[in-house]
C-alpha cells in the first residue's frame, strides 16, 4: 500500500523538480525490519522514485557494516544524504521523517542539490570559523510543528561546514537515547553531548552554542 496518494505525489514531484543537481539517499535498515524501519524504507522508495535528480540505495546495517561505519551509522532506521559528487555533507535522519518532518527532509534535499540562498555574510563568517568537530543531534516528535525549523537549521550548518554533522532523531523511535539526553520537550538540540538548546532558535543561537564548546 502506497504511503502517498496521487495528489501528494504530484505535490512532492513538483517540489523535487526544482532540484538543481543530483542528491543520493542511502537508507540503512536490517534484514528483519521493525515497523518503523519498514515504513521508512517505503518512504525512501516512494520519495526516491519521484525526482529525476534524486536516487536512492538500500543497505543492511550488518551486511554493509563497513559502509555503515564509514558514515557513522550506529542505529536504524537511518538516512544519509549525499550531494552530486557523492560527498557526505553530514546530514542524517534517524527514524521516519514523516509528519511535519517531511518538510525538513524535502528541504534538505532541495538545499543540498544547490537550490539554496547564500547565508548572510556575518553568519557565513562564523560558520567558516568553526574549527572543531561538532555533532548536533536534534530530537523531534513528528507531530511537532516547530521541530522542522530546528532540523533545517542544523542541517544547513552541516552543509556549510565540513566540521559539523547534524542528525534528526525521532525521540519516539529511539527512546533509550532520548532518555539518556533527558528529552522531555522538543525540539531538543544537543551539541557534542555537552551543551543543549530547547525550543525554536535562530541560527545565531546555534552558533553561539557551538562557539562555547
Amino acid at each position: 500500500m502506497a504511503l502517498f496518494n496521487d495528489k501528494v505525489r504530484k505535490q512532492l514531484k513538483d517540489i523535487l523538480d526544482t532540484m538543481k543537481d543530483e542528491v543520493r539517499l542511502l537508507y540503512f535498515t536490517q534484514g528483519i525490519e521493525c515497523q518503523v524501519c519498514s515504513d521508512t524504507r517505503k518512504f525512501v522508495e516512494e520519495i526516491g522514485s519521484l525526482g529525476g535528480r534524486l536516487t536512492f540505495a538500500i543497505h543492511d546495517l550488518v551486511a554493509d557494516g563497513a559502509l555503515a561505519a564509514r558514515y557513522g551509522i550506529d542505529k536504524i532506521p537511518a538516512i544519509v544524504l549525499l550531494d552530486a559528487g557523492d560527498n557526505d555533507r553530514g546530514i542524517r535522519f534517524f527514524g521516519l521523517p514523516g509528519g511535519y518532518e517531511i518538510n525538513s527532509f524535502i528541504g534538505a534535499i532541495i538545499e543540498l542539490s544547490g537550490a539554496r540562498e547564500p547565508l548572510p555574510d556575518e553568519i557565513a563568517r562564523r560558520v567558516k570559523a568553526v574549527s572543531k568537530d561538532v555533532h548536533i543531534q536534534v530530537f523531534v516528535n513528528l507531530t511537532c510543528p516547530v521541530c522542522p525549523s530546528a532540523v533545517a537549521t542544523a542541517h544547513r550548518l552541516a552543509m556549510e561546514s565540513d566540521r559539523i554533522r547534524a542528525d534528526m532523531i525521532d525521540a519516539n523511535a529511539f527512546m533509550p537515547l532520548a532518555i539518556k539526553h533527558h528529552v522531555t520537550g522538543v525540539p531538543k538540540i544537543i551539541f557534542n553531548d555537552k551543551l543543549e538548546l530547547v525550543g525554536a532558535h535562530p541560527m545565531t543561537a546555534f552558533l553561539d552554542t557551538i562557539e562555547k564548546l
